[in-house]
């Protein structure tokens, strides 16, 4: 068997593992690593500006194919600087695998230059990672990395490896199987769990499916599994920020978003549902409000692949580890085995729609300015006449917007950062997006803030000619910070004011983009369409109602049933122990 270098093994492994797509930077500790990229054109690298930046395209890359994305990055600063994406990855269950250079083995300790513990970093906030000291290891390490990226929980895995190493020979051939020692999650639900719940739930009087971001990490069939379930029960369904598009939100049954800018039925209704069905999320903190107000008299079931998730929050009366494809597919199984018809739901229905005409997410309408709502529900009534339209975010105001006003019909088109909330996430995701989705219409809903944080990928947009669309609400502050303000310090903007913006119009001609700028409700149709049709990048400055907040609105540390819906309740109404929650 031919020795080859531990850069050539490493490339002959992500070949054999068929990946197409690796976001980049060079640097001199993944030297060799670039030089065997050299030579094999089966593997496209998109060559970032910011290690950040690669991390977030991995991301949307993964998020919007299903296939996990893969990083390349230097020693030291390229590694430091990953760490956002790799945390990002982590909280959102993002499969990544992230491959960083090392010094040599003999200058690990030292302190050489652009040495960092990379091990040591990212131990807390990747789901594995290793420091590969022998090159006859490298190959079962990458195959292994990617079997822990990609199941179970998914999540970013990352791999040190010395220059030394990657210089030095070792025989290679493809592993051919392997099972991991102590790493077997379990994907099949117990048979008596999914028995019970099913009871559970036929016997129920006012259910509700709570769901989340890992219907979607399942993949495309528990997606559909869910649309069965929802459609046999007739429960009514609302999602995490994570889990939009997994349900239809043209359907009936779609309550919409919960949680701190979610809708006020879908809080109410989860608050006096006597069982909650919680599949593929976590009960987060921006879910519940203050946990000993959270439907205190409902039963809880909660299907999770990662054991620790469950009871980690809130208590449940039965909890099911497993895949959530693997669990629905068993539960509808056990519905129609054990011939069980909805209930008559009516009562519970006509509860739900008194809450549903609370319409709360109104907004109002004005002839001077745009709305942002409004800005987002043109672009999603604009988009439409698109084949496939992705829709990524940036981190605050904006974000929440987008969630609300723009209907998800499938799941793998909103990518967003709801765990970590990234500044920073979206633009680079897009773009991930759109090297996997060629054909797609990927916009970027953007803030004026947050797309500063890695707006230099205008030039990985340019030079790969991606038609990525940025789309940016621009309201003149750190909009979420600035409403917060208002929340918590009596409206004193302390550093929320971004002076000092870009001519975002210029910025994109700079780029060799085309920029387009929106200033009155009487060009906001006429503008989205341009962005949309115009077959390049475009960055769009959408001029926007500058203190407008977002509704509805649950204050940190109260109940999930307190809401703000109206802006005249805004002003200073937090204690001091709620602001510590913000």
């Amino acid at each position: 068997m031919a020795e080859k270098s531990g850069a050539d093994i490493l490339v002959e492994c992500l070949i054999d593992l068929g990946v197409e797509v690796v976001f980049g930077y060079p640097g001199g500790a993944v030297l060799p690593i670039y030089d065997a990229l050299f030579n094999h054109p089966k593997i496209r690298h998109v060559l970032v500006r910011h290690e950040q930046g690669a991390t977030h395209m991995a991301e949307g890359y993964a998020r919007s194919t299903g296939k996990p994305g893969v990083v390349l990055v230097t020693s030291g600063p390229g590694a430091t600087n990953a760490v956002t994406g790799i945390t990002d990855a982590l909280m959102d269950s993002i499969p990544m695998v992230v491959i960083t250079g090392q010094v040599p083995t003999q200058l690990i300790g030292t302190d050489a230059f652009q040495e960092a513990d990379t091990v040591g970093i990212t131990r807390h906030c990747s789901k594995h990672n290793y420091l590969v000291k022998d090159p006859a290891k490298l190959a079962s390490v990458v195959h292994e990395a990617f079997h822990i990226a990609t199941t179970g929980r998914p999540g970013p895995v990352v791999v040190d490896i010395p220059k030394n190493v990657q210089i030095a020979t070792a025989a290679y051939a493809r592993p051919l199987g392997f099972e991991h020692a102590s790493y077997k999650p379990q994907t099949k639900a117990d048979a008596s769990a999914i028995a019970t719940a099913v009871e559970m739930l036929a016997a129920a009087e006012r259910p509700i499916f709570y769901t989340g971001g890992g219907v979607i990490n399942s993949g495309h069939k528990a997606s559909l599994l869910l649309r069965e379930l929802a459609e046999l029960t007739g429960a009514p369904v609302t999602s995490t920020l994570m889990g939009l598009g997994a349900f239809p939100a043209s359907s009936p049954q779609w309550l919409g978003m919960l949680g701190m800018h979610g809708t006020y039925e879908a809080n109410w209704a989860m608050n006096k549902a006597d069982l909650i069905i919680c599949v593929g999320a976590r009960f987060d903190d921006r879910v519940t409000g203050r946990l000993d107000a959270f439907a205190p008299n409902s039963k809880k079931v909660h299907i999770d692949i990662d054991r620790s998730s469950i009871n980690k929050t809130v208590e449940v009366d039965l909890p099911i580890v497993a895949d959530v494809g693997n669990a629905l597919t068993d539960m509808i199984t056990a519905w129609k085995t054990h011939g069980h018809k909805p209930a008559d739901l009516s009562e519970w229905w006509a509860r739900i729609e008194g809450w549903r005409a609370r319409n709360s997410l109104a907004y109002p309408e004005s002839r001077e300015e745009i709305m942002p709502q409004e800005a987002i529900a043109q672009l999603y009534k604009a988009s439409r006449t698109a084949k496939d339209v992705i829709i990524t975010t940036e981190v605050g105001q904006h974000q929440m917007w987008a969630a609300q006003h723009f209907g998800f019909d499938e799941p793998n088109k909103w990518l967003t950062s709801g765990g970590l909330g990234t500044m920073g996430y979206g633009f680079p995701a897009a773009i991930g997006a759109q090297v996997g989705n060629p054909d797609s219409l990927v916009v970027c809903v953007a803030g004026d803030a947050s797309i500063q944080m890695n707006i230099q990928e205008m030039g990985t947009a340019s030079q790969y000619r991606l038609p990525v669309k940025i789309f940016i609400l621009n309201n003149e502050y750190m909009g979420m910070v600035r409403q917060w303000q208002e929340l918590t310090y009596e409206s004193r903007y302390s550093n929320s004011y971004s002076d000092s913006l870009p001519d975002f119009v210029k910025l994109a001609e700079a780029y060799g983009w085309t920029g387009i700028r929106i200033e009155g409700p009487q060009e906001l149709e006429a503008g989205i369409r341009q962005m949309i049709d115009t077959p390049g990048p475009v960055i769009v400055d959408c001029r926007v109602a500058k203190l407008s907040n977002c509704f509805p609105m649950i204050p940190s540390g109260a109940a999930h049933t307190d809401m703000l819906l109206d802006p005249n309740q805004i002003a200073g109404i937090m204690s001091d122990e709620a602001k510590a929650l913000v």
